[in-house]
């Protein structure tokens, strides 16, 4: 997909409802785990992560990161650069903040087109708010030592194939669950990132 016609798209889109969960639904692991019984929402943690698109050679990409080993349970996965939203910073502040920790991506020159629909985290207890931006040039950037293992640029062509969906299986607290994903450049994006990918994608269609 060509860059421009996809920030069109997006910027059309973004006027409009958001297709939320039943876009994230088909990349839902299964079962989803919820909130447990009785979970106060006032413990909700809130984070925000940014979805950058950029061109390469005129082609539509986006920015992901493959997370390092080392950080807890969600080590060793493809997300979205972000973070926890601290105090007085608004979510497109904490999303660009948390960019240029982790990658170094200069604030400069990226436009926020707008916000997807939060999704829940239960397992970590967080609400993630993705933010959707654009910048007209493909970014110099550089991953954090000992957070980001490597920096992704994943075309959009790519990951709009049907032939990128994939059923794994993966255990979980003992059990084992069904995991839809994207199969893209040699890695699986699952969880929460294909989830809000899913919607991501939704709005281009």
């Amino acid at each position: 997909m060509h860059f421009h016609d996809v920030v069109e798209r997006l910027e059309e889109a973004l006027k409009r409802p958001l297709p939320g969960t039943d876009a994230h639904a088909p990349l839902a692991p299964r079962p989803r785990r919820d909130w447990p019984p009785g979970f106060n929402p006032a413990r909700i943690r809130h984070a925000a992560g940014l979805l950058l698109v950029f061109p390469i050679r005129e082609s539509a990409h986006i920015l992901l990161t493959l997370r390092s080993d080392t950080l807890g349970r969600h080590g060793g996965q493809v997300s979205l650069p972000g973070g926890v939203v601290e105090a007085g910073e608004t979510l497109e502040q904490a999303a660009l903040r948390e960019a240029h920790e982790e990658v170094g991506l200069a604030a400069d020159g990226v436009r926020v087109l707008g916000a997807l629909t939060p999704l829940d985290i239960p397992v970590t207890g967080f609400r993630l708010h993705p933010i959707v931006a654009a910048r007209t040039t493909q970014p110099t950037l550089a991953p954090a030592d000992g957070e980001v293992a490597s920096i992704l640029d994943i075309r959009i062509d790519n990951l709009s194939n049907r032939s990128s969906l994939v059923i794994t299986e993966r255990e979980r607290d003992g059990r084992r669950i069904t995991v839809p994903a994207f199969a893209v450049a040699g890695i699986e994006i699952w969880g929460a990132t294909a989830m809000v990918l899913a919607e991501f994608l939704a709005l281009l269609r």
